[in-house]
C-alpha cells in the first residue's frame, strides 16, 4: 500500500464529483476542499493541488507540492515561474465526444432552422413549408461537407461524429503529415485555409489559440465562405475576428454560426460582456457560455485521472499525462 498524501482541491466544480476523487485504491489520502483565503491556509502541508487555476502566491505557499493537477486540459491559468522544484504538472481530458456532439447538435439546429422555428411559435406564429410556400427547406448533414480547422482530440472527434452522419470531412491543421482519423479524407496545411472554407458547408473551428492562429478566420476567411455555410467555433474566441463574424452575419455573406467561446471572459470585473458586439438578435446564430465540453461523462473521467494519478504518487508509479515534470523537465 503507497503512502497517504494531502489533496488541496480549489476548483469548485469538483466539489461535486467528491465521491469519485475519493475512491483512493491505495489508502486513506486526505481531501481538501477549499478556496480563497482557506485554501491559502491549507497549502502548506499540500502534497498534492488539484485545480484549473494556480496564481503565484497559492504556489508559493504550497512549497511540499510534489504534483499540480488541472481539472482540464488548459494549463495557461497555472503561474508556471512559481511551481515548486519538486512539483510535476498534469492535466486530463475527455472532452472530445462532448464537444463533437455538442457541434453535430449546433449545426442540426441552422441547418433545420431551429432558433427561428422556436422564436416563431413562442410569439403565436405557425409557419412551415406545409403552410408557407415562401418559407425556406431545412437540410441534413448527410451528404455535406465538414471543414475542421485543427485536428487534435477535438477536431478529430468531431470528424469521427460528422462522418458516422453520412458527411464528407477535410481539415486543415498544423502539421497536415501527422497521423489522422480515418473519417478524413484530406487534410491541408493551415495555409489552404480558404481553400477549405469555400468547399465546406459546415466549418469548425478547433485550433488552439497562439500567436499565429489569433485572428485566423477573419474578414477575408469568412468572405471565402459559401453565402448558406455555418461556422461553429468550440476553440477560442480570439481565433475568429469578432468584428468581422458581426458584420458576415449582418450582411448575411455566411448562413449561421454557433458560438460557444467567446472574447472576453464575463466573470472578469474588467470586462463583463463575453463580447462588446451584440449576436443575440440573428435568428441564424446559437449562443451559448462555453458549455460544449461540461457534460457529466467529461467532469466524472476527469475527476476520475485526478484520483489514479493521486494513486500512482502515492504509490511511485509513473504520472500519465504529464505536461511539465519536476524542475521543469
Amino acid at each position: 500500500m503507497g503512502e497517504s498524501l494531502r489533496v488541496l482541491v480549489t476548483e469548485p466544480i469538483m466539489d461535486r464529483f467528491r465521491d469519485t476523487l475519493t475512491r483512493s485504491g491505495t489508502g486513506p489520502h486526505e481531501w481538501i476542499f477549499a478556496r480563497g483565503e482557506a485554501a491559502l491556509g491549507h497549502a502548506g502541508t499540500a502534497d498534492v493541488l488539484v485545480c484549473s487555476s494556480a496564481a503565484p502566491a497559492l504556489l508559493r505557499a504550497a512549497p511540499n507540492l510534489r504534483l499540480v493537477h488541472v481539472t482540464g486540459a488548459g494549463i495557461d491559468k497555472i503561474a508556471l515561474d512559481a511551481l515548486p522544484p519538486a512539483a510535476a504538472l498534469a492535466n486530463t481530458f475527455h472532452h472530445g465526444r462532448s464537444i463533437a456532439e455538442h457541434v453535430v447538435t449546433v449545426a442540426m439546429m441552422l441547418l433545420r432552422r431551429i432558433p427561428a422555428g422556436d422564436a416563431a411559435v413562442r410569439r403565436g406564429e405557425w409557419r412551415n413549408v406545409i403552410v408557407d410556400d415562401t418559407y425556406p427547406f431545412g437540410g441534413v448533414l448527410a451528404g455535406r461537407t465538414l471543414g475542421v480547422i485543427g485536428l487534435g482530440e477535438i477536431g478529430s472527434a468531431v470528424a469521427e461524429l460528422a462522418a458516422a452522419m453520412g458527411m464528407r470531412v477535410r481539415a486543415v491543421r498544423r502539421d497536415p503529415t501527422a497521423p489522422r482519423p480515418a473519417a478524413v479524407e484530406q487534410v491541408g496545411p493551415v495555409s489552404e485555409l480558404h481553400e477549405l472554407l469555400a468547399a465546406s458547408d459546415v466549418v469548425v473551428v478547433t485550433i488552439p489559440l497562439n500567436e499565429h492562429t489569433r485572428g485566423l478566420v477573419d474578414a477575408a476567411a469568412l468572405a471565402a465562405m459559401r453565402p448558406d455555410a455555418i461556422l461553429v467555433n468550440v476553440a477560442r474566441g480570439a481565433v475568429v475576428d469578432e468584428q468581422a463574424l458581426h458584420d458576415a452575419l449582418s450582411a448575411g455573406t455566411i448562413g449561421g454560426a454557433g458560438i460557444d467561446v467567446w472574447w472576453r471572459n464575463p466573470r472578469d470585473p474588467d470586462a463583463p460582456p463575453p463580447s462588446h458586439l451584440d449576436f443575440s438578435g440573428f435568428a441564424n446564430v446559437v449562443l451559448t457560455p462555453h458549455q460544449s465540453g461540461h457534460t457529466e461523462e467529461v467532469f466524472r473521467g476527469r475527476a476520475g485521472d485526478i484520483a489514479d494519478a493521486v494513486d500512482a504518487l502515492a504509490e511511485d508509479r509513473p504520472l500519465r499525462n504529464v505536461v511539465r515534470g519536476p524542475s521543469g523537465a
